[in-house]
């Protein structure tokens, strides 16, 4: 796509990556950068940079944006310990990642606020997402839960099992990506790049590198793990029909640099104070050995030295640099080559890096044979119908309740009426009374129906038959649910078997659609343009269940495969 004159958002902005990609997309010359960071004074910083390097664009060219999107809009400048800390705070953070996704969550996130005030064409995420998630350790929130368990009281117990809780670390990122496609979707975002990791910089399982004594640590590979989750979950984001444009470069190794300088070396934003132990303050190795010791003899000095500073990547010694980048070690990419490649690809090229375009080519999709073989599949199953007297509908194993639902309903239009054609000439009123009466004087049918967990709903909207189990509404530990006649709406259309009229009234104009559609296709033209033909639905003299709901999965609720 064109660059020029589009609202580009650059996510970690600040950062090494992120600031590269910045000066390289000024050669296209967009309409304004929208740069974001995670504190402000990093936002503001990098938009300064930027102004002194490119004077000539005015002073609302690059637009700062500071805050944390990984958290509701209203969270967005409040640490993740200030939330954790907060008993109403972290009872939100929970839910916000593992309830059920709702539209007010999606309105509420930073995400979808920043999207929906700048209406970026373009979004760049430049931010470690692997690295976010990962670092927040659930090793050592599991330790801590595991201590609790032996000794503490239940007020104790419970703070560090809702901070486990609040560190899982695969329905975080669900809701993430979830959040990023619906925001991206309803905000018109045309391509979406993702800046991503392999967590161990190109190298393997052999990584010499690591954050403990254990080799390779378990926080690292929880990195690389997420990592390639997030890379898979942006996979299937790049084959959904309404979401953007999905790219994601993911460098194999350490990317460096962007300074190099003498001064004082910190270490998360803190000086590293030096301390002093002489011989004869040697401390005697028995018993116990102390891991934080309180030793007396701090210097009035903090550790300074030549350093190169790699971003995010942190701050590495010349002997550091040269052992990480020494070649068959992790070596390195400058931040220069992957904003290249970035901008190459939103230009319509072909870098080869793309991960999700090399998945697409490397995965095995449906085949010919598969295809071939279908109706031969189908035909053995209507045989096996005949011959055994049955009728082989729903299971409840595929889900989601839906799927059931429809089929069954489809299924009870076929044994009443026949086909779509005797359904459209009888009212709704008509249709859901002589189906009831079906149902009435059907044991065996009305059995498998309810004891696959599908409930039936009655004609007058107020009474249901069920078995024990119910699949919807779904059980979330509570045993009563309030009932309205919103909720009754809601758990019909999600997985209840409805003889409403209004149910029924929705299936008729549903055929007279799908007959409409195929009737206004030329009589004449037999060219593999149309495949919804007259042939296909049987000229409407039938009802084929699954056919005719995979045509309502792909028409009505969008879900339709792209790729």
């Amino acid at each position: 796509m064109n660059i020029q004159n589009k609202t580009v958002l650059v996510l970690g902005g600040w950062g090494l990556v992120g600031s590269a990609v910045c000066r390289r997309l000024m050669k296209d010359k967009p309409k304004r950068i929208i740069v974001t960071s995670l504190n402000k004074n990093e936002a503001f910083d990098a938009v300064k940079q930027l102004q002194k390097e490119y004077p000539k664009v005015g002073k609302k060219y690059f637009i700062p944006w500071w805050g944390n999107v990984f958290h509701q809009f209203k969270f967005k400048d409040i640490s993740r310990e200030e939330i954790l800390s907060d008993q109403k705070k972290r009872n939100q953070f929970m839910d916000d990642f593992l309830n059920e996704m709702t539209p007010a969550m999606v309105k509420d996130s930073s995400i979808n606020n920043l999207l929906e005030k700048y209406k970026p064409h373009i979004v760049i995420d430049c931010i470690n997402t692997a690295t976010a998630i990962a670092y927040q350790d659930i090793f050592q929130s599991a330790r801590e839960v595991r201590q609790k368990l032996k000794s503490s009281s239940q007020a104790d117990l419970k703070n560090v099992v809702e901070n486990l809780l609040s560190t899982l670390y695969v329905p975080q990122l669900i809701r993430h990506v979830q959040l990023f496609y619906r925001s991206m979707s309803l905000n018109k975002t045309e391509i979406y790049v993702k800046i991503g990791t392999s967590g161990t910089g190109g190298m393997g399982l052999n990584i010499p590198y690591t954050h403990s004594e254990e080799k390779p640590s378990r926080v690292l590979l929880s990195k690389s793990a997420v990592a390639g989750a997030h890379t898979l979950l942006l996979f299937l984001m790049g084959r959904t029909p309404d979401a953007p444009i999905t790219k994601e470069i993911k460098p194999t190794g350490a990317i460096a640099w962007k300074k190099i300088s003498f001064g004082e070396i910190k270490k998360r934003g803190m000086p590293i104070d030096l301390y002093d132990c002489k011989i004869e303050d040697a401390i005697e190795l028995k018993n116990k050995l102390k891991l934080n010791y309180n030793l007396s003899k701090k210097t009035k000095d903090t550790l300074k030295a030549v350093f190169i500073d790699t971003g995010e990547n942190g701050i590495f010694s010349r002997g550091e640099f040269e052992a990480i980048s020494t070649p068959g070690q992790m070596e390195y990419v400058t931040p220069e080559e992957i904003a290249n490649d970035v901008v190459f690809e939103i230009l319509g090229g072909n870098t080869g890096h793309d991960i999700i375009n090399a998945l697409d080519n490397a995965t095995l999709e449906p085949t010919y044979r598969a295809g071939f073989m279908f109706l031969s599949a189908l035909e053995k199953l209507k045989s096996l119908e005949k011959e055994s007297l049955t009728d082989s509908i729903a299971f409840e194993m595929l889900g989601p309740p839906r799927l059931s639902k429809l089929l069954y309903e489809a299924f009870l239009l076929k044994k009443v009426f026949g086909s779509m054609k005797e359904v459209v000439k009888f009212s709704a009123k008509e249709i859901s009374k002589r189906i009831e009466e079906f149902i009435s004087n059907n044991s065996e049918l009305r059995s498998k129906i309810i004891s696959i967990g599908i409930p039936i709903l009655l004609s007058d909207g107020k009474r249901i038959l069920r078995a024990n189990l119910m699949k919807i509404p779904p059980n979330r530990g509570e045993n009563e649910i309030k009932i309205s006649s919103k909720s009754i709406d809601l758990w019909a259309d999600a997985g209840w078997v409805d003889l409403r009229i209004k149910n029924f009234d929705k299936w008729r104009k549903r055929f007279i659609q799908l007959m409409a559609i195929v009737n206004s296709q030329p009589i004449d033209d037999t060219s593999s343009r149309y495949f919804n033909t007259k042939e296909h639905w049987d000229n409407f003299n039938s009802i084929n269940e699954g056919k005719l709901v995979g045509w309502i999965f792909i028409e009505e609720e969008h879900g339709i495969r792209m790729k």
